[in-house]
């Protein structure tokens, strides 16, 4: 009977002993994991900051750059980048300048946040399957396969919330003359699908994602691209003995790819907001500012929109709103790149975008 016992006893203390290692292994599973979870919600966070911060800094030039992409040509109201932001402070006050931003930061912080965790993953995959394919190991990344990975997280980030950027387009070229007001993003979002029916969230999709690609490419791979060769080459002492580059320096590498990316996509832009107004029956009093000379938006397609942009008005129709968005863009990209890095390195996080 003792026998018995003794054995019985030392299988349960081995059944214990068994439950603890396994308990153990399930702990040592469960912390990565937790540890991703965690990193994942602080990148995201830190995208999200980056894009509410950057896009409101520019609020006012970003809503003036939209009513010159969309004005008619035959009653121009906002006529340059000064003029332009003098006559929305006379007509609207200084509530006009900041139209449409809660709608914009509501879809630019999912967006930013989509977007720079996009381009992390994007930008690891890419290099391993690239690793793969060469056989070699310890390759690095390449102008290339930056702009790659930026495609990839553009087209994910515009595609996840553009219904957004569709309503904020709308709302911020009310004016108080316009004979039909949104009231708001949800009131907007219910009359749109109401009256011109769930497609209508996507009108202008296509030369958007074409457009995002070489814009969110360009930004990321010229970035990158940038702040590797300055940390390699070391010019005029712009980098210290510990190789990290300063605030001052990593905005100058922002505001140089917002340059490059928005000066190669704004075409694009311009007809993805003009494809927004078809179908919006006010559209045209809207767009005039007064009602007068109304002039119905009729395009079939973005080539249509091209084609008559360019017969009607000219190539450089395809540019108008250019200088506020230059100067738009430049802060903006470069805040956004900077204070994305900034919060990631308080929340603990590594700071660099790309490995």
């Amino acid at each position: 009977m003792a026998s018995e016992d003794v054995k019985a006893s030392e299988s349960a203390v081995e059944k214990i002993v068994n439950l603890a290692e396994e308990a153990k292994l399930a702990r040592q599973e469960i912390r990565p994991t937790s540890h991703a979870v965690i990193s994942i919600c602080k990148s995201l966070v830190a995208g999200g900051v980056a894009g509410g911060l950057s896009r409101t800094a520019v609020a006012p030039l970003e809503r003036l750059k939209i009513l010159l992409q969309v004005q008619n040509p035959h009653s121009i109201k906002y006529n340059g980048t000064i003029s332009g932001l003098k006559y929305i402070w006379r007509t609207e006050g200084f509530k006009g300048l900041f139209k449409g931003n809660g709608t914009n930061c509501a879809r630019i912080v999912p967006n930013s946040a989509v977007k720079f965790f996009s381009y992390e993953q994007a930008s690891k995959g890419i290099l391993y399957l690239y690793q793969q394919q060469t056989g070699n190991e310890n390759a690095q990344h390449t102008p290339i396969l930056r702009l790659g990975a930026g495609a990839c997280a553009g087209i994910i980030a515009m595609s996840a919330t553009y219904p957004m950027d569709m309503v904020r387009g709308r709302i911020t070229v009310q004016t108080e003359k316009s004979p039909y007001q949104y009231r708001g993003m949800v009131h907007a979002l219910s009359t749109i699908l109401r009256e011109e029916g769930p497609r209508a969230l996507y009108k202008g999709w296509l030369p958007s994602v074409i457009g995002v690609i070489p814009y969110v490419g360009l930004n990321f791979a010229v970035y990158e691209s940038l702040k590797d060769w300055l940390v390699k080459t070391k010019p005029l002492g712009l980098v210290d003995d510990s190789a990290e580059l300063g605030v001052v320096t990593r905005l100058a590498c922002g505001a140089v790819a917002g340059t490059v990316g928005q000066t190669v996509a704004y075409p694009l832009d311009v007809v993805r907001r003009r494809m927004q107004m078809v179908g919006w029956k006010d559209a045209s009093s809207i767009l005039t500012g007064d009602g007068r000379s109304k002039a119905p938006l009729e395009y079939s397609g973005m080539i249509d929109t091209f084609r008559k942009t360019v017969k009607y008005e000219g190539f450089r129709a395809l540019y108008k709103g250019l200088v506020p968005n230059s100067v738009k863009v430049v802060p903006s990209i470069a805040i956004a790149f900077v204070t994305y890095e900034q919060v990631k390195e308080l929340l603990g996080v590594e700071i660099r975008i790309s490995d």
